[in-house]
């Protein structure tokens, strides 16, 4: 599915840990390389290269990766793509994590506990080994809030916390579209804040909402995928 031209979402279906789960990385290509953002749950290769392969790209081809944040479905296969040529782009506060000099804010041990018990029995072996050994690679470019990024007509980068600290989504203006990672979400066809059981921190995750902007006509959520037209309307219905 196109989100503008040159803007690829990619639809990466999976029976995760807690049920079927598609995610939705977006490619983007120009004369300026080829961007992933974001990278789909660890076991997803497979359907990653599959979908880079209709775009006549591989892992290795990347130039660029760019996170919206340290989640394990976010970053899951990223080092294999950074085994390649890609350049890795992150928040500043998310690159310890992702770095694995700190632990994933959300592998710790309470959390993890509960999510083993509503697991099936034959997931929980490979959930526990993903648990001691989660994918990381090392950040090569730092970005910070309203930095924009010369790239596919311009990238504002825009700090959304709460659902991790460092967490960012992408706005590009000439096409009045925003990437907004886990900010946001579409339930059921509607455009929703973030998800209360996977936010550590609602009240933060609320306000960064306000930051958003308000002329958005598009809005693509890692979880549920592109809601608009008309997004801004319904981003200001959230905010209230």
């Amino acid at each position: 599915m196109q989100l503008f031209p040159g803007a690829e979402v990619l639809e990466l279906p999976m029976q995760g840990f807690g049920g079927p789960s598609v995610v939705h990385p977006v490619l983007l290509m120009s004369e300026e390389g080829a961007t992933l953002v974001d990278t789909g749950f660890p076991g997803q290769g497979a359907a990653l290269e599959a979908a880079l392969k209709a775009h006549g790209l591989s892992m290795a081809e990347l130039d660029r990766v760019i996170l919206t944040h340290q989640d394990i479905d976010h970053i899951g296969n990223l080092p294999a793509i950074a085994a390649g040529r890609a350049t890795v782009l992150a928040h500043r506060l998310e690159a310890p994590y992702i770095e694995g000099s700190e632990p994933l804010l959300k592998f710790n041990p309470e959390r993890m506990q509960r999510m083993l018990e509503r697991m099936p029995e034959a997931a929980q072996a490979q959930f526990k080994q993903l648990m001691s050994d989660p994918p990381k690679a090392h950040v090569d470019v730092l970005l910070e809030d309203d930095e924009e990024l010369p790239l596919y007509g311009g990238i504002r980068i825009i700090h959304t916390p709460g659902h991790t600290p460092g967490h960012i989504s992408l706005y590009f203006p000439k096409h009045r579209t925003l990437i907004s990672g886990d900010a946001m979400r579409v339930v059921n066809g509607q455009l929703e804040g973030p998800g209360p059981e996977v936010t550590p921190d609602m009240p933060t995750a609320q306000a960064s909402l306000a930051k958003l902007p308000k002329d958005v006509e598009y809005v693509l959520c890692y979880h549920g995928g592109l809601f608009g037209p008309g997004a801004g309307k319904r981003l200001q219905e959230i905010v209230g």
